[in-house]
């Protein structure tokens, strides 16, 4: 390539990351963030790999997606049912609505943690928020997300972009104070190496300790020792393949062509450059302020013990940390609240067999359905006790477990269809790197499936 084919391809990049910025506002939610914090404040700098490895499968997963979405012509779902049969279009349909839900679970309890030190009492800070507040918050967040579903469209765009911005303060205070942190930029290079924990017992399958390791402050705790959960937690919010299959369908509704592929490569490749960088960055900085400090992983439980980071900028200066933390995990949850649970509608409406474009009645109805069923489990978790709602938590993840490498199964399967030749043919590279984070995704759902057998043996 020539240094005038270079120039073009330069632009469109740096064009693109203004999209990819607005994006990764929407996708930057409270689990990436809270996830990112704890691998930093456990690992230190060593785990960086795994967050380079996520992205490069999910550059991949989602270029592919794209790819098949405009080479294709009937979405996905249609064309598995056509081929496949019905079953296999409903199961993956389904499968996308149950993860989509999952995370609108944690998106209404990211609202909930971000507006916790305001709604607690002083005298109590562990008390939480009153759940008569929690039902109010979320009942009105939820209630405003479908009336602006159902027609109210104008009071949206306004209040993405006020969200949009809180998110891009936070983004803006977490990359200046990293400069602050001081990071080893020795550390962060070895940190691309991969490598194992060194404190890793070489205990690679969750475990339920002996009853003498799980009696805590003269309490009974059932627990299950699980050292690399988080590094797991780590590659799942970073590579979605959920997020990666629904890229097939928005190129659909852009109405792209062969001839727009190039630029919605960079495009990916912008947006994965951005969402890593800023995992990179709150990663980084939890390495660099909380790792080696006392504070473990177990210990960011609540906003205000996550902002520790951001004290290297803002130092003791009131409680600013924490003010811009709430600012920015509550934008974020609500940027993604609409979006999430949009994912989950048209998959479940085009699983059905129904129409799956964004404007359509059958999308709307299965939209509201992903919000209301992700904060009636957000409510039930906070007012249930904890052996009531272990068991929906325990459905949930096992759906979820059978959900995610039948996905990345069905996009190998399209991508591999011998009708695909000449220009429509899917480059080797992407079905080699989305081969492997597939098997990757079916190793973690039998880790999962581990774990949730594990909970299961707990209640009885």
């Amino acid at each position: 390539m020539n240094s005038s084919e270079k120039a073009p391809v330069k632009r469109s990049f740096l064009r693109s990351l203004g999209p990819a910025v607005i994006v990764a506002s929407v996708v930057l939610g409270p689990g990436s963030i809270l996830t990112n914090s704890k691998v930093g404040t456990q690992f230190g700098y060593s785990m960086i790999w795994v967050l380079v490895s996520a992205c490069v499968f999910m550059f991949a997963a989602a270029s592919m997606s794209a790819r098949l979405g405009v080479v294709y012509d009937n979405s996905f779902c249609t064309e598995l049912r056509n081929r496949l049969g019905r079953p296999f279009a409903l199961v993956t349909g389904i499968s996308i609505f149950l993860i989509a839900t999952c995370f609108q679970f944690t998106n209404n309890l990211g609202v909930l943690a971000a507006v916790e030190p305001l709604l607690t009492s002083s005298s109590q800070p562990d008390a939480g928020v009153p759940l008569i507040y929690s039902i109010l918050i979320l009942g009105l967040l939820n209630g405003l997300i479908i009336a602006v579903l159902f027609g109210l469209k104008h009071l949206y765009k306004p209040l993405e972009k006020v969200m949009m911005v809180m998110v891009g303060i936070m983004i803006l205070v977490f990359v200046t104070n990293i400069f602050f942190a001081g990071p080893s930029i020795e550390e962060i290079l070895m940190g691309l190496k991969p490598s194992w924990p060194a404190d890793d017992d070489g205990q690679l399958l969750p475990i339920i300790p002996e009853l003498s390791e799980k009696i805590v402050e003269g309490k009974l705790k059932n627990y299950i020792y699980d050292p690399i959960g988080l590094l797991v937690a780590l590659m799942a919010t970073t590579f979605s393949v959920a997020g990666a299959f629904y890229q097939g369908y928005l190129v659909k509704e852009k109405g792209w062509k062969l001839g727009n592929l190039k630029q919605g490569m960079i495009d990916s490749f912008a947006g994965i450059f951005v969402l890593g960088g800023i995992s990179l960055v709150i990663m980084v900085t939890s390495a660099a302020v909380l790792h080696g400090s006392g504070v473990k992983a177990d210990d960011l439980k609540s906003v205000t013990a996550v902002a520790q980071q951001l004290k290297p900028l803002l130092g003791d200066w009131g409680n600013m940390a924490e003010v811009l933390f709430c600012v920015g995990i509550f934008a974020g949850a609500f940027s993604s609240f609409m979006v999430n649970a949009m994912i989950g509608g048209v998959m479940l409406s085009d699983g059905l067999g129904y129409d799956c474009k964004l404007d359509s009645i059958s999308t709307k109805v299965c939209t509201t359905i992903a919000l209301v069923f992700g904060m009636i489990v957000a409510v039930a978790s906070l007012s249930l006790e904890e052996g009531a709602i272990v068991p929906l938590i325990i459905l949930g993840q096992g759906m979820t477990v059978i959900g995610v490498p039948i996905l990345a199964v069905a996009l190998l399967y399209l991508a591999t269809r011998p009708e695909l030749i000449g220009e429509r043919k899917i480059p080797n590279w992407m079905i080699a790197i989305v081969s492997v984070g597939a098997v990757l995704v079916l190793i973690l759902a039998i880790r999962t499936s581990w774990v949730v057998f594990l909970k299961i043996t707990l209640l009885v």
